[in-house]
This record gives structure tokens, sequence and C-alpha cells, in this order.
């Protein structure tokens, strides 16, 4: 009897646990990230990345499984500045990618343009930028997964003449496509429950001094001033209105309701500036174990919309697998039809691919941090 020389077993044997090994082999999927990471607001672009990597992580060590493949989530993050032009650059870079999701652009004024060439290339876009347009628009690959302009800057507008009973109120926004977007909404509401407007003053995301605007604005006499824009403004903006003896309070929408505002403003700040934001972070079982795991990983506490980003990548992961897809026009549908629970609340579209809940919480400065008054 004839035998196969051992050398030759031995190869064979390492020939199947090669292919084994390739057929038991995870399926990376590249996923896309656009933020600002350098620039006045790279803090919140920071927090956003790490809400996502987190995510992925969490992911990746679980094993998730899309049709008969155990998937890998491997994350493009790309730094598009808060700049339109930039995120463009930064869109197109990642549809030449293939990556099968984006994260982001955290900025109105980036999510607009962007978000064409996202659905044009059939990626699913999955952003925080609030302003009503970017879902406007039609397209079928877009998703807003927190509260838009409408929701932050009414109800803020709701809250001030309701509870604060302003009558009066300045209005200042940074030009870029978030900050009017807030300031229309906040006006819509605040006229129609008894509010004047008895100024309205412009400026840019890069400014830093508003002492000509605050001058005019103290000579008409208003309750309040609404900001819209972000706190890298907000915060020397409301230092100004204190040494001009501007002793009012400043309101604003989600982009100031952070601490960062609290510690670049410092006592001007605190008792004197109200905010909104949408959804957050509930008192529940899941939320405490998201903030504990959170500052566990980076030795920081998360800013707002670290969970945004954490959620919506687990949205994703969740469509992929019911769809036994991670291809956009397979998964992205199964996605518009979701009723996902995430940390931060349960993530259902309507038929513009807004949340269909989104409630707002209402927030005061107090020892340089937002602290909640109200839900509306």
């Amino acid at each position: 009897m004839s035998r196969t020389p051992p050398c030759r077993l031995t190869i064979a044997a390492m020939l199947v646990g090669v292919c084994c090994q390739a057929l038991a082999a995870d399926i990376v999927v590249k996923v896309g990230f656009s933020s600002p990471l350098t620039g006045a607001q790279a803090a919140a672009g920071k927090d956003n990345e790490r809400g996502l990597r987190m995510a992925i992580d969490e992911l990746n060590q679980n094993g998730i499984k899309v049709g008969a493949d155990t998937v890998r989530f491997e994350a493009m993050v790309e730094d598009d500045q808060a700049d339109p032009k930039a995120g463009v650059a930064v869109a197109q870079k990642l549809v030449d990618a293939k990556v099968k999701a984006v994260f982001g652009p955290y900025n109105s004024g980036v999510a607009i343009p962007a978000s064409k060439l996202y659905n044009d290339a059939g990626i699913v876009m999955a952003t925080v930028g609030s302003n009503p347009k970017i879902t406007l628009q039609g397209f079928s690959n877009v998703f807003r997964v927190s509260a838009s302009d409408s929701q932050l800057g009414g109800k803020m507008a709701l809250y001030a003449a309701k509870e604060l009973k302003f009558k009066r109120v300045s209005l200042i926004d940074d030009r870029t496509a978030y900050g009017v977007g807030v300031v229309e909404e906040f006006t819509k509401v605040a006229k129609a429950n008894g509010i004047e407007i008895v100024s309205r003053d412009f400026t840019n995301d890069k400014a830093s001094d508003f002492n000509s605007i605050l001058t005019n604005i103290k000579s008409k006499n208003p309750d309040a001033v609404f900001y819209g824009g972000y706190f890298s403004q907000a915060a020397p903006m409301k230092r100004q209105m204190k040494s001009l003896g501007l002793n009012i309070p400043l309101l604003g929408g989600d982009a100031i309701c952070d601490a960062e505002l609290g510690s670049l403003g410092g006592d001007a700040v605190n008792g004197s500036v109200y905010c909104t934001q949408g959804g957050g972070l509930l008192k529940t079982n899941s939320a405490e174990t998201f903030v504990a795991n959170f500052e566990k990983r980076n030795n920081a506490k998360p800013m707002f919309y670290a969970v945004s980003f954490y959620d919506a990548m687990k949205l994703v992961a969740d469509s992929m697998s019911k769809a036994g897809s991670v291809e956009p026009a397979k998964y992205g549908p199964i996605m518009a039809q979701a009723a996902y629970k995430g940390v931060a609340g349960t993530y259902e579209f309507d038929a513009n691919h807004d949340l269909k809940s989104s409630p707002v919480t209402i927030f005061l400065f107090k020892n340089g941090r937002p602290e909640p008054l109200a839900n509306y």
C-alpha cells in the first residue's frame, strides 16, 4: 500500500487551514466620518468621533452578522473644518472610497452641499445638522438623527414667551446655515406668541469682537438676546455683554448648549444662558452605562452629540443585519422604517427622514454646565 509522504500531508493540512481561515475572515465594511477636527469647533468634532469609534469597537467586539458574513467596521475619519468647501472635498473622498455610510456632517452648512454627493452616490448619510433644508431636498439616502431647527429654535421661543415672559428680544446670527435657520424658526414662534423682535444683527463663525453689535442692542433695551451660532462665539459674546453692562440672558440652540461654553465664558455664563437640545441623555440605565463607558475610554465626559453618532452607527449596523446586506440600496429602506431603541431615544423617521419624535429640553447654565429645566 502506498502512503502519502508526511511532508505532503502537512502541506495539504496547511492549505485546508488557510482555506478555512479565509472563509472565516470578517468582511471589512468602511464607513465615513465628517466633522470639524481643527479650528474653533474641534472639541465638538472630536467628541463626535469618540462616540462613533466607541460604537464601532463594541460592534466589532460582539461580531455582527450580515447574511452569512461577520462584518468588521472601519472608520475613515475626515476633518471637514466646519467649512462647506472642505466638506464637499471630504464627501468626494469618501464617495471615491466607496464607504457604505457616512456619519456627519456636524454643521448644517456643510451637510447641505455634501448631502447631494452622498445621495447621488447611493451612500446613506446620518447627520446631526439641524437646518430643515437638509431633509427637505427629498434625498432618499439622507437621514437626520437629531432635532431640527424648527424644534430647537421654536421650543426656545415658546419657553421664552410662556415661562420667562419675555416681550422684546434682539437677534444675532453667524450667517451659517445652522445660525440662520435656528434664528428664523425662533422668530416665527416668538412673533406668534407675542414677542417683539427689536433688532437683528449679523456676525460670522470666526468672529470674537461683538462690542459694536452689543452696544447697538443695548440701546434697544431688549429682555434677551437670541444667538444663532456656536459656543465658540457665544462665550466671548456673553463676556462682552457683561462688560458692557448688558445684563440680560443670552438664548440659543443646541450649538451653544455645551460645557465648553461654560469653560470659555466663565462667570458671565452662569445663570444667564438658556439653550435647547433635542433628545439628550435621560436618566436611564443605558444612558448611565454609555456615560460610564465613554468616560472610562476617553477620560472625559461626553458632549452632546457623541451619543447621536454612537446611536447612528448602531442603527446602521442593525439595519444592515436586518437587510442581510451592507449595501445602502438594501439596508437604507429598512432604516427608513426602523423603530430602533438607542441610548438617546427611539429612532423612527417620517417621510422626510426627520425623527418622528424628538422632544426638546430647555437648559440653564449653572456652575459652568447646562442644567435641564424643562422638557417641551
